[in-house]
């Protein structure tokens, strides 16, 4: 008798997985790992730090909201959201989105090739309620602010360039964005319990002034076929650019977005779901679904900020939910990566590996005094799969 898992289309024990366009494409799909077991294996006690992790991790705080980043004049922002990695000679620098209204904006901490911070400061300042966003292949962060009608600002994660608005890639509840550089475009979510998922496309690849907004079309349920319609007016007034298109398909609350190998995936927490948008398909479908687990609590909840490692594994943390970051493996298994103890009033933000893969950056972005000024950027190190 075959068992279904959690994750949609997914026949469990020899079957074949169902994504239409994921990683697990054609893949024969596991059995789910039991209750709180991952490919790591099982998390240990909280460490100093408050954070629970498998054997062979350990973490690091980077940073505290209000409070000078070690050896530097920068005092780390509230609310740290969003965020990504970027070479930086033999080092690399971590942006964190600041989502704090009006005064948001984006700061930067630089590493060197050993791990030690050198410096920290802002890249982006007095915009409004930064919360995620992505980077580009010609390395800029896209800063989003989630409030109606927001702009992407495009900033440069060095502090030299000025950030810059980018009113043609659409004015609405901007969540993250995440590069396609083989089609050339840029997707983007919207955080309205009846948004939509766009595509923005260029005029010219690498230079963001102008081009093509799209909102996605079609694909009845879960999954199926999609088109792109142009959205008439980019800046949505006086209406809404969700509203421009008919049959615009819907999303319940969009977050995170991550691009990998042809395939864009992005969630929505307001049914805790992670879909997978097959570029070259053009289909739409989930990779999980908690309403689809049959036994047990469900593994990840309160789905938001995605990232993914050079092994495919995709790393998705938690408004909330147990405050976790969850691992989807290719193979099927979805499991807690982390969890972070003593934080309930907090959500978990900006999860993004350094180039080399072997540090994990995220944030907790109200950390253990559930307010924006107690925010808490963390290191976690160990044996990544490669």
């Amino acid at each position: 008798m075959e068992r279904r898992s959690f994750l949609r289309g997914a026949v469990v024990g020899g079957g074949v997985a169902a994504f239409g366009g994921s990683l697990w494409r054609g893949a024969a799909v596991a059995a789910p790992a039991q209750p709180g077991i991952g490919p790591y294996g099982a998390l240990g006690a909280a460490d100093a730090n408050g954070v629970r992790l498998p054997a062979g991790f350990t973490s690091r705080v980077i940073a505290r909201s209000g409070q000078k980043v070690a050896g530097t004049s920068y005092t780390w922002h509230n609310a740290p959201d969003g965020g990504a990695c970027f070479a930086d000679g033999t080092g690399w620098i971590y942006v964190s989105n600041s989502e704090i209204s009006l005064t948001g904006g984006a700061g930067a901490v630089r590493f060197d090739s050993s791990g030690s911070v050198t410096g920290a400061y802002r890249i982006l300042s007095n915009t409004n309620s930064n919360c995620a966003g992505g980077a580009t292949p010609w390395k800029t962060w896209l800063s989003c602010e989630e409030v109606s009608r927001g702009h992407v600002y495009e900033t440069d994660p060095w502090g030299v360039k000025a950030a810059v608005q980018r009113p043609a890639m659409g004015r609405f509840k901007h969540e993250a964005a995440a590069c396609d550089p083989v089609r050339k475009v840029v997707y983007l979510t919207e955080d309205e319990t009846d948004g939509c998922f766009y595509r923005f496309t260029p005029t010219t690849w690498g230079d963001l002034s102008s081009g093509r907004l799209e909102v996605m079309v079609g694909g009845s349920g879960t999954s199926g076929a999609v088109t792109w319609a142009t959205v008439p007016d980019p800046d949505g007034s006086p209406t809404a650019t969700r509203n421009q298109v008919s049959g615009a398909k819907r999303f319940n609350g969009g977050e995170g977005c991550y691009y990998a190998d042809g395939v864009c995936y992005f969630t929505t927490k307001g049914d805790n779901r992670v879909w997978a948008y097959d570029a070259a398909a053009s289909t739409v479908s989930l990779t999980y679904d908690d309403s689809l687990v049959t036994s047990g609590s469900a593994p990840l909840t309160g789905v938001d900020n995605v990232t993914g490692s050079a092994s495919g594994d995709l790393f998705v943390a938690e408004d909330g939910g147990s405050m976790d970051i969850c691992v989807i493996t290719p193979d099927g298994v979805v499991a807690p990566f982390l969890r972070i103890e003593g934080q309930s009033g907090s959500e978990i933000t900006g999860p993004a590996f350094s180039p080399d893969g072997r540090r994990l950056y995220f944030s907790s972005q109200r950390g253990t005094s559930g307010s924006s000024s107690g925010g808490i950027t963390y290191e976690v190190t160990g044996p990544f799969r490669a």
